[in-house]
């Protein structure tokens, strides 16, 4: 059974006490309340910060991520992390691909592709982001668009490989505007996803791979986005910087 998670993408965001505090009382939280079973929370900080949330989650209350990756081991690479360093802090998860890197930063889905690689060679969990901006949306080529995203960045892989990914889909329209795909175009959209693997890999391994919502999720919509079969949570932008929103959308389960 495929699991329920949330994950939190805290982008450049928050000063140290604020991420300690923010770190606190989510601890406090998940100390007070379990989550639904099959329910995994996990928390995205800049890489400053990695520790400190690593340090926090020792008791399995949550799970850490990074928010991106170098495509080599090592290297004179200045300013960049490797998947040899997120191993060593014995990290599970990594954001790879996200819509800010892809346009800020030119990340191409050959680019992305490596990076999935370098993250599975060490036993990270990529969360492999992919979605449609809104020029796309109104031309209707949303789906064109995230086939060959995943085709491009995920597609060489093999079966065993490719369940140890996360798929987050990112209306890149719905990312920060205050907008949000509605459930049944968030469904429509992971279902296609969900295609897309039963096709390359069968139905049995696309049953296995998580797929999360990563557009403006909310504690007031969550509960009707995760009812979707499809939609199996979020990752959560503006949401995760305050605890009681982020606890909130992990208990919508």
């Amino acid at each position: 059974m495929r699991q329920n998670i949330v994950a939190g993408n805290w982008k450049m965001n928050l000063s140290f006490d604020e991420a300690d505090n923010l770190i606190e009382e989510l601890v406090e939280k998940l100390e007070e309340n379990e989550l639904a079973p099959n329910t995994r929370m996990i928390v995205c900080p800049p890489f400053p910060y990695l520790e400190l949330c690593s340090d926090a989650s020792v008791d399995s209350y949550f799970a850490v991520g990074a928010q991106n990756v170098n495509e080599n081991d090592n290297g004179a690479y200045t300013g960049e992390v490797s998947a040899t360093m997120l191993h060593s802090m014995e990290l599970d998860y990594c954001i790879v691909g996200h819509s800010e890197r892809r346009a800020y930063y030119g990340e191409t889905d050959a680019l992305i592709a490596k990076k999935v690689d370098q993250l599975q060679k060490y036993d990270i969990t990529p969360i492999f982001c992919c979605g449609e901006v809104l020029e796309e949306r109104e031309a209707n080529r949303q789906f064109e668009v995230v086939k060959r995203q995943i085709t491009d960045g995920l597609f060489h892989l093999d079966k065993e490989h490719i369940t140890n990914i996360i798929i987050a889909y990112e209306p890149v329209w719905a990312i920060g505007t205050g907008k949000t795909a509605t459930p049944d175009q968030a469904q429509e959209m992971h279902a296609f996803i969900r295609g897309l693997l039963a096709e390359k890999y069968g139905k049995e391994v696309a049953d296995e791979i998580s797929i999360l919502y990563g557009g403006s999720c909310k504690p007031s919509n969550a509960k009707e986005l995760f009812a979707n079969p499809d939609v199996d949570g979020g990752l959560i932008g503006g949401a995760s910087l305050k605890s009681e929103d982020f606890f909130q959308i992990a208990m919508s389960f």
